[in-house]
């Protein structure tokens, strides 16, 4: 118990201080403008949500790897796991909510030892698109979990797996060595069972993240890259891939000032500004539920605890109504949801 308030108390602070970078860092005061004044220019401030289509609920931070560019800080040590209790409020939720969108993500969703039990009873409920996002080596890392394909395919789970690059230097550069190697064997157990295949209800996609400070190329032409390398190399099949900014908070940001890209990559973000991702960005359409019941805008807001401007602040008190009458809460970080063709969970926005 002890530890895991220290946890908090360092979680907290961090998200302090990277708050205060963003909104000064290096940069003389009027030198970048704010996203705030940024979406002013365009008459879309303040930011409104719209019809709530998905519920994204992160299930813990426990993860079995440790990547550079984790935006959510995972790793084995995380002790923080959602509690069969504010899984059960999620559950009620789900079954009133507007939302036709269930996404459980981590850390390692699967790590949580009630996913199971929460993948089951959340299909009883039935939602026309049941997300699992998994990082894949979880798939090969230990024999509890060899029958998850399976299990996936059994309750129609749509599969949305990491996936930095199709070769294994620029793969385990980014989430440690022999990550390649487990990934392409728990895409090819998918595939087994018929995920990612012509034919199959069974949707298989994939994430890629740029390994450095820069932007993702072209979501269309990185697709087919993936999918032309992967074919020929290792017969693996799937079916989208979504390309996603690194938005820069947490161990992405640690890198960013470690490795002096800060300012240039903010100066990026800010130049590479589109205001016709703004109408699309993920905030507007999703509701975020952190381990311990809490709601965010989105996953990134939950990181720097920027919690939504609302009477109602956790999922035991969840009224829609209330929360679609609400600002949404944003900071610096938000250019990397904007810049180019925009980037959400589900990919480019734009």
């Amino acid at each position: 118990m002890i530890q895991s308030l220290n946890r908090r108390k360092s979680d907290l602070a961090k998200a302090e201080k990277q708050l205060e970078i963003l909104s000064h860092g290096p940069f003389a005061e009027g030198e970048l403008p704010t996203f705030q004044q940024k979406i002013a220019t365009s008459g879309q401030f303040p930011l409104r949500p719209k019809s709530l289509e998905i519920l994204q609920i992160n299930v813990g931070y426990m993860c079995n790897q440790v990547c550079k560019h984790c935006h959510v800080d995972a790793g084995p040590d995380r002790k923080e796991i959602m509690t069969r209790e504010t899984m059960s409020q999620c559950l009620e939720v789900l079954k009133s909510t507007s939302a036709h969108t269930l996404d459980l993500t981590g850390g390692a969703p699967e790590m949580n030892p009630d996913f199971r039990w929460f993948v089951e009873e959340a299909s009883k409920i039935g939602v026309q698109d049941f997300i699992v996002r998994s990082n894949l080596t979880i798939l090969r890392s230990n024999k509890k979990y060899h029958d998850l394909p399976e299990f996936f395919k059994k309750h129609k789970i749509h599969v949305v797996s990491s996936m930095p690059h199709w070769t294994k230097g620029k793969t385990d550069s980014q989430r440690g060595n022999g990550v390649f190697e487990q990934s392409i064997e728990a895409l090819k157990s998918l595939n087994e069972v018929g995920y990612g295949k012509v034919g199959t209800d069974l949707k298989l996609d994939l994430v890629y993240n740029p390994s450095g400070a820069f932007l993702p190329g072209d979501q269309a032409a990185l697709e087919a890259d993936f999918k032309k390398a992967l074919s020929e190399d290792f017969g693996i099949e799937f079916n989208n891939l979504f390309a996603l900014a690194n938005l820069p908070i947490s161990r992405f940001l640690d890198y960013l000032i470690a490795s002096d890209n800060y300012e240039e990559y903010m100066y990026t973000l800010v130049e590479a500004y589109n205001p016709a991702t703004v109408a699309n960005v993920m905030c507007t359409n999703t509701l975020s539920v952190s381990w311990d019941g809490y709601l965010y805008d989105c996953d990134f807001n939950q990181m720097l605890h920027l919690p939504v401007k609302s009477s109602i602040k956790h999922i035991s008190d969840y009224q829609e109504g209330l929360l679609q009458d609400r600002d949404i809460a944003i900071s610096q970080h938000c250019y990397g949801c904007t810049a180019g063709a925009g980037s959400s969970c589900q990919g480019s926005v734009s």
